[in-house]
């Protein structure tokens, strides 16, 4: 059973699924389970409060999740929900902390990659019982529903994804029009216009790199995107985050710091390098599509577009899958019942639109994808040209391995700065990431055997 789950992980394609709902096709029924945990309920009918925790509280998302509970509270008046905002630095240490105390909330936003971590320290409620019996279960993404099965050590499911994003570049266009120069398609190209749209004179950069926390994500994907490698370990179990491709992308990428980038950006966060694009600072910035609200605040409509991050040598786009969002109900809850209405609330096709239009991500909901608004974007038009085209790789890095996000925090992210610093080779850097890998997947295949 395990090795048949295992094999599943590996065959499973967030995207393949995506692009069948985003072209207009219909979600295909779950795979049908075994039915384990609690089992689903008629709605409380007694007074309730649950507490839910939001993993990336801040001013752009906030609002919006007071907007959500108001409308849910006015549909379920039993049921009242507090919530919690927490930033999205300290969210993980949060949840860990809350986990080993016994003290969890009873709706939480879950990332992908806390799935495999939380329900191997059965920290969650598995959500099959509930899900298929769901009105709307076969409207939810199926990729992402199988995905999110496959990185948990029983296969169970512990999180519904609610919104998917993509890696992207945003630009700014009329700079880039000002200089005559266009819009990098490829490698070479986004380092020339690295360079070119350069001005310290004017305190304006070509570029700025997450140095600071969080920063092993976006380098990972970067890493991948340059090298088009489509597999994160090899037949043999080594990882190929130490490729020959690697070390020559993060050499010219690091390399850049402080040439054509801020100082600052070796600490830098999230915040801080998107307020760098955002105040006119810097010309290209790597994110995702999520940024779309700050960005819409902050300039205006022509000073930022989005761009796919570039080809690789060639031609070929290269995507991380498995890059979902959602919500799970923690085993602490003493209303699950509860917790599950405001959970299918949060993932109906109303929520999902009103969430995912504020913020700027792909909704998981076939129903949504066919909204004026889905169209209309240009970020997720974008983001729809890398997942539709036939030659685009795909690679899964190991959410399964419960310890791949510790290892990213604490390994890659002061590796970055290491480097940064002139304090560490890239060598060594990548040496060291593949190796805490390939430890934990040895670890992992020696469990599974048994």
């Amino acid at each position: 059973m395990k090795k048949k789950w295992y094999q599943s992980f590996l065959a499973t394609s967030l995207a393949a699924t995506l692009l069948l709902t985003g072209c207009g096709g219909g979600s295909q029924p779950s795979t049908a389970i075994k039915e384990e945990g609690p089992k689903p309920a008629e709605a409380p009918v007694e007074n309730v409060k649950i507490t839910f925790w939001d993993e990336n509280a801040g001013p752009q998302r906030t609002p919006y999740y007071e907007e959500l509970i108001k409308q849910f509270e006015a549909e379920n008046p039993n049921i009242k929900v507090e919530y919690v905002g927490i930033p999205n630095k300290s969210s993980k240490q949060k949840y860990d902390a809350s986990i080993a105390a016994n003290d969890t909330p009873d709706v939480g936003g879950v990332q992908t990659s806390w799935i495999a971590d939380f329900s191997a320290r059965e920290a969650l409620v598995p959500l099959d019982d509930y899900f298929n019996q769901w009105e709307d279960k076969e409207k939810i993404n199926r990729g992402a529903i199988d995905f999110n099965r496959s990185v948990s050590l029983d296969g169970k499911l512990y999180q519904i994804p609610t919104t998917q994003n993509l890696d992207i570049l945003w630009y700014r266009p009329d700079w880039y029009q000002e200089a005559g120069l266009k819009a990098p398609e490829n490698w070479d190209e986004f380092f020339t216009a690295v360079e070119k749209m350069t001005d310290k004179g004017q305190t304006r950069f070509g570029f700025t790199i997450r140095g600071g926390k969080g920063g092993s994500f976006q380098l990972q994907r970067m890493m991948y995107a340059y090298s088009g490698i489509g597999e994160y370990f090899d037949t043999n179990g080594k990882s190929t985050v130490n490729d020959p491709k690697h070390v020559e992308f993060v050499k010219q990428y690091l390399g850049i710091y402080k040439q054509y980038t801020p100082e600052s950006d070796i600490t830098n966060a999230y915040k801080e390098m998107i307020a760098g694009f955002d105040t006119g600072a810097v010309a290209l910035v790597q994110h995702n599509i999520g940024s779309f609200a700050e960005h819409e605040k902050a300039l205006q409509p022509g000073q930022f577009a989005a761009l796919p991050l570039p080809k690789t040598a060639d031609g070929k786009y290269t995507v991380e899958g498995g890059n979902t969002n959602g919500y799970a109900i923690f085993k602490t809850t003493k209303h699950p019942d509860a917790a599950w209405k405001f959970v299918s609330f949060l993932a109906n096709a109303k929520s999902q639109s009103y969430w995912n239009q504020n913020i700027g991500q792909i909704p998981t909901h076939s129903d949504v994808l066919n909204e004026q608004w889905v169209k209309d974007a240009q970020h997720i038009q974008t983001a729809f040209t890398v997942l539709e085209d036939p030659n685009t790789v795909f690679y899964n890095p190991p959410f399964y391995l419960p310890d791949y996000r510790s290892i990213l925090d604490n390994v890659v992210d002061p590796g970055i700065q290491g480097v940064m610093s002139g304090k560490k080779t890239v060598e060594d850097f990548l040496n060291e990431w593949a190796a805490a890998m390939e430890k934990s997947k040895q670890q992992f295949d020696a469990v599974m055997k048994k």
